[in-house]
């Protein structure tokens, strides 16, 4: 029997498969990658063809993917094909990144890198062109035009060699020639550094100065101690030539080495140190129970101090506490601040501040060929551009600073000194860039001692601090004598000098707040001498630090306190004024005020007896504020807030004596 054939029914249509959110989502994101890419300039200065041959491929490849994006169908990729391009887009990522790294970075240590950089290219061409290998055309309904461009652009990157342009490198090995001069302190030939700086866009002063802090942020990035050292080397070659190729911009402005980077930023007082007032970096607590920064308070022991700075009490021993919790607060402070915070006893910034010391024979070559462009007695405007520059290398380091001293710099910067200069508006920053370097040399101990013993320089500084131009001149003059007298014996001398306390005494009273602060805690500093406690009674410091304990309370407290301890107490006692501000400090200070507000006005009640306890006793709530000082102060504010409850309780119980 015949059998019919089976009649099958027909096949439906397979639809095309619809491009998944994944593939769409790809292809997009290399359209737009090789389009940032085609947007980047090519590098100008180095690297040039490099560079713009990469740049130019990646126009191409733009077009590629902006047709493969025009065609969803084409958008549905095979695991192989979605494979090659995930693996393109990593690729053309690290193209961007190496691009966008070389235009950002230092171009003195992009030389260096040069080889390295130009085998980066290479790879990441050879990279593409395994990828365009693979690139399977035939999967896509391409046009001609572009088929062809996939074509050009595999052929392109297949010939890419390793090569270094010869001009980038005879410019490496230039540089490199250069530094090892200075490194035998061969002064160089001047019109060929001129060639070498300005082929790497270093053209003037601003663009030299913006090259050593690219520098001195590629410290940063390193590891090992050999690429530091070689940046190093560099910053020196770099200074010298910015000093004797272009000289110093004079709106360019370095600051305080104290300042740096702070300026605009107002510190709460306990983050500050008690000492140099400054914020702290690595806190530390002392045998008294009082923080200080480590580098603040060393300095003081070294001094030949062994005592507690702000208390006055002989400390049992010397040894130093790592206050942590102040530590963590300090650098939340920073980070909301957007501050930079290192601590000074980590290991990374002892390495880093080993890596940016520059080479001593390129700081004494800067500094030689400035002090001799000085001596020559040049105008205000080459005096100007040149103090500057010392100015700023003062604020370097001590190698730095006993350069600038040992070339007989600070007789020369004498006259600049003199109440005339800086007058007119053609150089108003002279006599303020003299004395500040002035300032930033006191920094070193043995600099400290020429300064006051070098004919003039003493009083060059006095008379700046009375009649200087500018408020900024008079304050940095303020500041030169807190400096100098960190030694015991200048600080005696400074204090019986009736010039300096009329000095220090006038700008507390009339300056701007930073220059009062400045005078201040000058003050504070003398005030650790007893016969010049007298000088500033004699001299109204009482009335004067009563008068601006509203706008700067600790400086001020700090300085009422010091008056107390050396035989003040009863200029303070017959203040009524005085006594009625403790008692707001008490009520409203910080916790550092506090303390030193139940320090002094213990100390009065003691010396002023029964009326100053009732003159107390008249402060509205004033039992309930000793209280919360009990309560809340710090360990000494605790004590001395007790010895007052304990004075205003017997002054109630009719006993005229505290204990």
């Amino acid at each position: 029997m015949a059998v019919s054939p089976r009649v099958l029914p027909p096949r439906k249509r397979r639809p095309s498969p619809s491009p998944t959110f994944a593939d769409l989502n790809l292809m997009n994101s290399l359209l737009c990658l090789s389009q940032e890419i085609t947007a980047l300039k090519p590098l100008q200065w180095l690297l040039t063809g490099k560079s713009l041959s990469t740049i130019n491929k990646s126009k191409l490849l733009a077009i590629v993917f902006e047709e493969l994006v025009g065609d969803p169908v084409s958008n549905v990729f095979s695991p192989s094909t979605l494979l090659c391009f995930e693996e393109m887009y990593i690729v053309l990522r690290r193209i961007k990144g190496l691009i966008e790294d070389c235009s950002n970075g230092s171009k003195m240590w992009l030389l260096m890198q040069i080889p390295h950089l130009a085998n980066s290219f290479h790879e990441l061409t050879l990279e593409l062109s395994t990828l365009l290998d693979i690139f399977p055309v035939q999967e896509f309904d391409l046009s001609q035009d572009v088929e062809e461009l996939v074509v050009l652009v595999r052929k392109q990157c297949s010939e890419s060699k390793p090569s270094v342009d010869s001009r980038d490198d005879f410019l490496r090995r230039d540089v490199l020639a250069f530094v090892d001069l200075i490194k035998k302190e061969i002064v160089p030939d001047h019109l060929k550094l001129k060639q070498i700086v300005e082929n790497l866009g270093l053209r003037d002063s601003s663009s030299c100065r913006e090259e050593i802090e690219s520098l001195q942020q590629e410290i940063q990035n390193q590891i090992d101690e050999k690429s530091k050292s070689e940046i190093v080397s560099l910053i020196g070659l770099v200074r010298y030539a910015k000093c004797v190729l272009f000289g110093s911009s004079t709106t360019e402005k370095p600051g305080l080495l104290r300042r740096e980077s702070m300026s605009d930023i107002t510190v709460p007082m306990d983050l500050r140190c008690p000492v140099s007032l400054e914020l702290m970096r690595d806190p530390v607590v002392v045998a008294s129970g009082q923080t200080y920064d480590r580098e603040s308070i060393n300095k003081w022991f070294e001094s030949g101090h062994n005592t507690c700075p702000k208390t006055g009490q002989t400390l049992a021993h010397t040894n130093l506490i790592p206050n942590h919790t102040l530590r963590n607060l300090i650098a939340m402070w920073c980070r909301q601040q957007s501050v930079p915070f290192e601590t000074a006893g980590s290991n990374d910034k002892v390495n880093s501040v080993k890596a940016t010391k520059v080479p001593f024979e390129a700081t004494k070559m800067t500094v030689s060929f400035l002090v001799n462009n000085l001596s020559v007695s040049p105008s205000m405007e080459a005096a100007n551009a040149v103090i500057y520059e010392l100015r700023a290398l003062a604020k370097m380091d001590s190698d730095s600073r006993a350069f600038i001293a040992e070339a007989g710099t600070i007789p020369l910067l004498v006259k600049y000194l003199a109440s005339g200069v800086g007058s007119d508006s053609e150089h108003p920053n002279l006599q303020v860039n003299a004395v500040t370097t002035i300032l930033n040399l006191s920094i070193l101990k043995a600099n400290k001692t020429r300064i006051m013993e070098i004919d003039g320089a003493l009083n060059g500084v006095i008379e700046v601090l009375r009649s200087g131009v500018t408020w900024e001149a008079k304050g940095n003059a303020a500041a030169t004598i807190f400096s100098l007298s960190d030694v015991r014996e200048y600080r005696r001398r400074l204090g019986r000098n009736t010039r300096v306390i009329k000095g220090l005494m006038g700008l507390a009273k009339d300056g701007p707040t930073n220059s009062k602060r400045d005078a201040l805690v000058t003050i504070l500093n003398l005030a650790g001498d007893r016969e010049t406690v007298g000088r500033l009674v004699e001299g109204g410091v009482v009335e004067l630090v009563t008068g601006v304990i509203n706008l700067l309370p600790e400086e001020a407290v700090a300085i009422l306190e010091a008056v107390v301890k050396r035989g003040g107490s009863a200029a303070i006692a017959a203040s009524h004024n005085s006594i009625k501000k403790l008692s707001v400090i008490l009520r409203e200070g910080s916790n550092s005020a506090r303390e030193s507000a139940a320090a002094t006005l213990v100390a009065i009640c003691r010396k002023g007896g029964s009326e100053v306890v009732a003159e107390l006793a008249t402060v509205p709530s004033m039992e309930r504020i000793i209280r919360e000082v009990m309560g809340t102060g710090t360990t000494r504010a605790r004590q001395k807030a007790a010895a007052l409850l304990r004075a205003m309780r017997r002054w109630a119980a009719g006993l005229d004596t505290i204990e």
